[in-house]
């Protein structure tokens, strides 16, 4: 599995020979047209940071190494993850089917069961238990809703954005005993999600970045990710050949500790999905992973249109 340069547009919105300025990146409000719901966007500029973690990190796994430097252009990530609220305009919003003419499944199926198991949906929760085809599909309905050019974090991008410029075990420092202040995870979350938001964020504005629920990226996982790379690789994203497994960050709010480090990878496993009682299995959901969710990130240079639906076309892996 290669990471492939020539799709770089469809990442970042940027080409390797174009020099866009990130001055013009600042915290803002995005509204969705026809809701009163809003999401805050947080500016995260470009720079180069060493992904993975030293082999002398404690928790460390084999899949995190060896550490590279790669550089990351400028996008806007969300402030939250996805809350239930701003995913349930997209889950009920017949109209997105009918004026583009798709057919019914172009909004999720309907849940077979209650994936908040009764921890909470409306009123700030993070929407939690879609596969990472729904994740797409929400940022694809945004895009058509907006204008606007939403997709997944690629791993890298997520993982500088997460650290903030820090190159610690977490973005505060080694120091678990403050995860308390900064994340939900077996230690403190009563083994359930909580509203986003509620803890401190990130040193750049980003809540939940760690623990809570774990947050889809782009890239298909490769265990091998960083042993293939070489240093100062713009914008790396493994391009997707099939549905499973992706990869997935932040850890959730039943881990312990370590498995919230910064660089710490989680492969999708079809065993959160193993009692889907539906016959094929549905690309929507996840009927045992109410610890998985989401957040959106915007690149500063926009796509063109033919290049956005490119884009999902080759993610939208039915």
């Amino acid at each position: 599995m290669k990471i492939a340069a020539i799709v770089l547009f469809f990442f970042t919105g940027i080409s390797a020979l174009c020099q866009t300025s990130d001055t013009s990146l600042s915290a803002y409000n995005q509204s969705i047209p026809g809701y009163t719901i809003q999401f805050k966007m947080m500016p995260i500029k470009k720079g180069t940071f060493t992904m993975g973690s030293p082999v002398n990190e404690k928790g460390r796994d084999t899949d995190e190494g060896p550490q590279q430097r790669f550089s990351i252009s400028p996008f806007w990530m969300g402030a939250y993850e996805v809350t239930y609220d701003e995913y349930n305009t997209f889950f009920t919003d017949e109209s997105f089917t009918q004026n583009n003419n798709a057919d019914a499944i172009t909004r999720p199926s309907p849940p077979y069961i209650d994936f908040s198991l009764g921890m909470g949906k409306q009123g700030g929760y993070p929407a939690n238990s879609m596969q990472q085809y729904g994740a797409l599909m929400y940022c694809y309905w945004l895009y058509k809703k907006t204008g606007i050019f939403f997709r997944l974090p690629t791993e890298a991008e997520w993982e500088y954005a997460c650290r903030a410029g820090n190159s610690s075990t977490y973005f505060f420092g080694n120091d678990e005993k403050q995860l308390d202040q900064y994340a939900w995870y077996a230690n403190n979350s009563g083994n359930k999600y909580h509203k986003v938001g509620e803890l401190k964020p990130n040193p750049w504005g980003l809540y939940d970045i760690l623990g809570n629920v774990a947050e889809w990226t782009l890239d298909q996982y490769d265990e091998n990710f960083f042993a293939k790379e070489k240093d100062s690789l713009a914008d790396p994203c493994v391009l997707p050949t099939k549905r499973n497994p992706r990869t997935v960050r932040g850890g959730t709010y039943k881990d312990a500790a370590k498995e919230l480090r910064c660089a710490n990878r989680i492969e999708s496993d079809l065993v959160w999905n193993r009692r889907d009682p539906q016959i094929p299995k549905s690309k929507w959901w996840n009927a045992d992973a109410p610890f998985i969710g989401f957040r959106v990130v915007r690149p500063l240079q926009q796509p063109t249109p033919e290049q956005a639906e490119k884009f999902f076309e080759l993610y939208l892996i039915k």
